[in-house]
């Protein structure tokens, strides 16, 4: 089943249990992925829906800290159960040693020689990264291989 379609059946699925967050959160998915769709003409595919849950949890979690900061666990809490809510729909994340595999297997496949080379080695592995890492983190173990 399609990404999009798991996410209007899990819509349905919160509507009949009465679950406010939950289709909230789901809702606004749906809402940013069609936003997406209508400005930049991006057809909605797996690859495409996952950026976008990928950016919504980006943004969750730089409010749920500015939240914690501010002394307001009450929102930082209800940002933190939408992040759970997205994940479910994004792939599973990679553990450190799946991703220094990956880092590996790309710099001799785009033959990175150091620094210079790193958005080759971005570039390459950004597809097959995409929702289940952290682009940052990615970054910092790929300028650490060329380093």
């Amino acid at each position: 089943m399609a990404l999009l379609e798991q996410l209007q059946e899990a819509q349905k699925d919160a509507m009949r249990a009465k679950d406010k967050l939950r289709l909230g959160t789901i809702r606004l998915a749906l809402a940013e992925i069609k936003q997406r769709h209508i400005d930049s003409q991006m057809v909605p595919d797996d690859a495409n829906i996952i950026a976008v849950l990928t950016k919504m949890v980006k943004q969750r979690k730089e409010s749920a800290s500015q939240y914690s900061a501010a002394g307001r666990q009450d929102l930082a809490d209800i940002e933190l159960a939408e992040i759970v809510i997205v994940e479910q729909f994004l792939p599973q994340a990679l553990s450190q040693a799946e991703l220094d595999d990956l880092v590996q297997q790309a710099i001799t496949a785009v033959a990175a020689s150091g620094i210079k080379d790193m958005a080759k080695v971005m570039s390459h592995l950004k597809p097959q990264v995409q929702g289940r890492t952290d682009m940052a983190v990615l970054s910092q173990v790929i300028k650490a291989r060329l380093s």
